[in-house]
C-alpha cells in the first residue's frame, strides 16, 4: 500500500503554529532580560551616583581647611569684616603674599628646612634600609626579638623622651644647632624610622634569594650585596620614603622647638606663631582680625614647596605604596 505524500505547503502550515509559539516564547524571554538589564542599569546609575556624592562629602570635609586658607589668604581687611563674604573676595589682595614671604623672611628660613630635610632625608633612606636588610636577609640570634623591639619604639610618642634627649645633647654641646636634627636619621632613627624600616623590610623579604646567592659566589660580601644588588632592586620603598620623611621633617615643629633658640636658625613651621609680632609693622595694622589673611598667605607659602615636590612624585609614590607592603 503506498503512502500518500504530503504536499510542501501542507507542511508548512502544518509546523507554523509551533514555529510562532517559539518566537512568541522568545520575544517574551527577550522582553524580560531586556527589563532586567534596564533594572540593573539603573541600579548601577544610582550606586554610582550615591558612591560619587560620599566621595565628594568627604574629599570636601579634607579640602576645606586648605580651601579655606586660600580664599582668605585673597581677602582684603574690608572683606573679613563683611559678613555677605563667605568665600569669593570682592577682589585679589596678592599684597598678603608680599606681607607674609616678608614676615616670614621666606628663602632664609627656606634654606633651614630645605637642608635638615633633605639631609635627613638621605640619611633615613641609607640607614633604614641598611638596618632592614639585616632583618630580613642575614639570619643570627634575637632577630625577631629585635626587630619587635624596634617596632615598638613607633609608638612611643617623642615628647615621653624630650627632656633625657635635651640633657643628653645639652651634654655633647648640640643644643642651638641642626645636629640633634640631623644626626638621628643616620642611625635609623629620627622621625618614624622604625615605619621606613618596616617598608624596606617587606620589600627586601620578597626579593629571590638566588640574586644574593648568585652574589655571593662572585665573592660579593654582605654591604656589596645590599649596595649592588638589593637596594637597587626597591625604587618603590625609596621613593615612599623619601617622600613621607622629606613631608615630616618639614612640617616638623615639636623637636626643632625644643633644640633651636637663635631665629635665623629656625624653620619655616617655627616662624608662623612668631608673625603676628611683626604684622603690625608689615601691614600697618595691630588688629588680630586684619592679619589673618597675611598669616594664611604666609601658611600656604609654608606648604607650597612640599605639594610642588608631591605633584612631581605623586604617580611614583602611588605605585610604591602598593608594592611596598603598606596595602594589599
Amino acid at each position: 500500500m503506498k503512502s500518500i505524500p504530503i504536499s510542501k505547503s501542507k507542511q508548512r502550515v502544518a509546523v507554523q503554529p509551533e514555529g510562532i509559539a517559539n518566537r512568541a516564547k522568545a520575544l517574551r524571554n527577550n522582553s524580560v532580560i531586556s527589563r532586567i538589564s534596564s533594572k540593573s542599569r539603573w541600579f548601577a546609575l544610582i550606586y554610582r551616583i550615591f558612591v560619587y556624592v560620599i566621595l565628594i562629602d568627604l574629599a570636601f570635609v579634607f579640602l576645606y581647611p586648605f580651601i579655606y586658607m586660600i580664599t582668605t589668604s585673597l581677602k582684603h581687611p574690608v572683606d573679613l569684616i563683611d559678613f555677605a563674604i563667605k568665600w569669593i573676595p570682592t577682589s585679589l589682595a596678592w599684597e598678603n603674599f608680599y606681607y607674609g614671604m616678608k614676615g616670614l623672611q621666606f628663602w632664609t628660613h627656606f634654606n633651614n628646612s630645605a637642608l635638615i630635610s633633605v639631609v635627613s632625608v638621605i640619611g633615613q633612606v641609607l640607614s633604614c634600609s641598611f638596618v632592614a636588610y639585616g632583618f630580613s636577609r642575614i639570619k643570627f640570634p634575637g632577630r625577631e626579638v629585635l626587630f619587635v623591639l624596634c617596632m615598638f619604639t613607633m609608638i612611643i610618642p617623642p615628647q615621653t623622651i624630650i627632656v633625657p634627649l635635651y640633657m643628653q645633647y645639652k651634654t655633647i654641646g648640640w643644643l642651638d644647632s641642626m645636629m640633634p636634627l640631623i644626626v638621628p636619621s643616620f642611625f635609623a632613627n629620627g622621625l618614624r624610622g622604625a615605619l621606613f624600616i618596616f617598608i624596606f623590610r617587606q620589600l627586601f623579604r620578597g626579593l629571590p634569594w638566588e640574586l644574593e646567592d648568585a652574589a655571593r659566589v662572585d665573592g660579593c660580601g654582605s654591604f656589596r650585596v645590599y649596595w649592588k644588588i638589593i637596594l637597587p632592586l626597591t625604587p618603590p620603598a625609596i621613593v615612599v620614603t623619601t617622600l613621607l620623611s622629606l613631608v615630616w621633617h618639614w612640617n616638623d615643629f615639636f623637636e626643632p622647638s625644643i633644640f633651636l633658640t637663635s631665629e635665623e636658625k629656625f624653620t619655616l613651621p617655627m616662624m608662623l606663631p612668631r608673625l603676628y609680632q611683626s604684622l603690625d609693622t608689615l601691614t600697618g595694622s595691630s588688629f588680630e582680625v586684619f592679619s589673618l589673611p597675611v598669616v594664611m598667605a604666609a601658611t600656604f607659602l609654608a606648604l607650597v614647596p612640599m605639594l610642588v615636590v608631591y605633584l612631581f612624585l605623586q604617580r611614583y609614590f602611588i605605585q610604591g605604596v602598593e608594592r611596598s607592603g603598606l596595602v594589599e
